[in-house]
């Protein structure tokens, strides 16, 4: 397969030099800009000579990702599965709150963390997707839902599907970098979460490039050694380093960080875990989520019950911290991330 050079990795400044070779005038750069943070198809870029819009389909490819199968929940949660160029298959999750739109995206293919809980790892890490493969994701989302760069349906941000953001450390800032830039999508990095598993030495060279997202770590346990048996990246980094890089990046951004911790029956939801979590996190400028587990059936594991997740919420929430229960959505779509490639790969599926 050809596989060619995504435009949408591009930053405006690059399709500034870029188009000044092709002897275009500067404009051309915001116009294509635009059109592809909307979604567009070269054949669709009515604003650029037809000559221009062959040479540059000779040699590039927009858009990055298409949407080949789409879930809907009954509480109105959408799963996508997305192809792209070179036959990968990816998945993303639309969520709708009162505040707006928040779209789950993917940064890599596959994943090598191998979370006990996750179905994002079972096959292991395929490859890293490029910026303009994270940003195409939304581009999609957004223009299958009826927006625009001027009328954003998409309108929060949290890197948490599929893969390790920071183990793609350089495409995954240059997606962010795009995503702000005006005249594009242009989305506020106060509405960008980033999830990790919490590599220390990423989080703290992350705190240094100045893109104040709500950095969200995924915590699980308040014990090392049972950290360890759920997260395999656990025996590399100490929840002591993590939060000593949570606090550098506080400094550095003054943005209160965030805990995610999954429930799961009999493993993390015990008093004991709570008097552990109150013991580390009590007085430090974060929040808890505590999230009930959406199971896989290929790791054995179960979430805790409504009354023992409520339970512990009132245990932590007693003990001091800023804490609270996430609102279960999309279960009824394999809603948990992977859920959807797993099966499609299981399928033998092609596109």
């Amino acid at each position: 397969m050809n596989v060619k050079e995504i435009l949408l990795d591009f930053s405006k400044e690059e399709l500034r030099e870029l188009f000044t070779g092709y002897g275009q005038p500067s404009y051309r750069a915001e116009q294509v800009f635009t059109a592809l943070h909307n979604n567009l198809a070269f054949d669709a870029m009515s604003s650029l000579p037809k000559r221009l819009r062959e040479e540059l389909e000779a040699q590039y490819y927009t858009p990055p990702v298409r949407i080949v199968k789409t879930l809907e929940s009954a509480d109105g949660t959408k799963k996508y599965l997305f192809a792209l160029q070179d036959g990968n298959v990816i998945e993303g999750v639309l969520m709708r709150y009162k505040y707006g739109n928040t779209q789950c995206v993917s940064t890599q293919v596959g994943c090598r963390m191998n979370c006990a809980f996750c179905a994002s790892g079972l096959n292991g890490l395929v490859r890293n997707l490029s910026a303009g493969e994270i940003l195409g994701q939304i581009a999609a989302v957004n223009a299958d839902e009826g927006g625009n760069t001027e009328h954003r349906k998409v309108t929060n941000v949290v890197l948490m599907g599929s893969g390790e953001p920071l183990d793609n450390y350089g495409n995954v800032v240059r997606f962010l970098k795009n995503l702000s830039t005006k005249g594009g999508l242009n989305i506020s990095m106060r509405n960008v979460s980033l999830s990790t598993c919490g590599l220390a030495d990423k989080m703290k060279a992350f705190a240094e490039e100045g893109l104040p997202v709500n950095l969200t770590v995924s915590l699980h346990s308040p014990f090392d050694e049972e950290r360890q048996k759920i997260m395999p990246v656990a025996k590399r980094y100490t929840i002591a380093e993590i939060l000593q890089a949570c606090d550098v990046y506080f400094g550095k951004t003054g943005r209160r960080f965030i805990f995610e911790y999954v429930l799961i029956a009999g493993e993390n939801d015990t008093k004991r875990h709570a008097e552990g979590l109150i013991s580390i996190l009590k007085g430090k400028p974060c929040h808890l989520n505590l999230i009930r587990l959406n199971e896989v059936k290929e790791r054995n594991l179960r979430g805790a019950t409504d009354k023992n997740a409520y339970l512990f919420l009132s245990m932590l929430e007693k003990g001091g911290l800023s804490v609270t229960l996430r609102r279960r959505m999309g279960a009824d779509i394999d809603g948990a991330c992977g859920q959807l490639r797993q099966k499609y790969l299981e399928n033998g599926e092609t596109i």
